[in-house]
């Protein structure tokens, strides 16, 4: 198929999957398992990792830091651990190398700011995402919002339903401004039915649909722009952080 011409550049879809600097363009002896953790957990993946002596096979390099690239057994099954960068194109880097070495079930987690009146440190499973972001772009053609896998998301609801754990399946904002979340663009999100906003579920979703593999997202609440004149940061969903990552490496087993 032809590039899509636009006068828009973020507009002109290439259906194209290969291009110049491909994933794989270091060509690592590296074989990663099909089931993995990517998430926006900061340092709790190391600290989990190295309480499970988890095996550290590859380095991801960046221009600003180094991920290590965990390996963990999970019930007899070895599973990839990956701290993920916040913001879509740093994640979706990441994200296309993983899969490029093997990678194919993927389960993240990460906090969102909620549109709504929802307590913080409540569970969420995204199922849609606007695409107020940029990378997404570059994987399917234009459109107003992309879907998350079924598989994934079902997996992860099988999970909280194990637990017992109240949750809501949502529709997200993903927007690279973070300082650019104005009130009549919290106001027109939530007219068309989003209830949170993070930074990278539109670009993640996109990069598994054109890749073809499952990936689905857990995502807790932390701050809230429910009242655009009394922003609230609370405390940044710190207490779900340890719970997501145990679900996280349940859900991906459901798969």
């Amino acid at each position: 198929m032809k590039m899509r011409e636009n006068e828009l550049p973020l507009l002109e879809y290439d259906d194209d999957k290969n291009a110049v600097l491909m994933p794989n363009y270091d060509n690592l002896q590296l074989h990663l398992p099909p089931k993995a953790i990517f998430a926006f957990l900061g340092p709790e993946i190391d600290r989990y990792a190295q309480s499970r002596n988890a095996k550290i096979v590859e380095n991801f390099v960046s221009a600003t830091k180094s991920y290590p690239i965990y390996l963990l057994q999970l019930q007899g099954t070895e599973v990839c651990l990956v701290q993920a960068p916040v913001g879509a194109p740093a994640a979706v880097q990441i994200f296309e190398w993983l899969i490029a070495y093997g990678v194919k079930e993927v389960i993240s987690a990460g906090s969102c700011g909620v549109l709504v009146d929802w307590a913080e440190n409540s569970f969420l499973i995204p199922v849609e995402a606007v695409r107020d972001e940029g990378t997404s772009y570059h994987y399917l053609p234009p459109s107003r919002s992309v879907s998350v896998s079924r598989q994934a998301v079902d997996a992860i609801r099988q999970t909280l339903q194990a637990h017992n754990l109240p949750y809501n399946e949502v529709k997200t904002w993903t927007t690279d401004g973070f300082f650019r979340e104005t009130e009549a663009k919290v106001e027109r999100r939530k007219a068309e039915g989003c209830q949170v906003v993070e930074m990278e579920c539109a670009a993640l979703a996109a990069c598994a649909q054109m890749r073809g593999i499952v990936w689905g997202e857990i995502l807790y609440t932390a701050d809230t722009l429910h009242d655009p004149a009394n922003y609230d940061g609370r405390s940044w969903g710190e207490d779900s952080i340890a719970p997501a990552l145990q679900l996280c490496l349940e859900a991906v087993m459901k798969i």
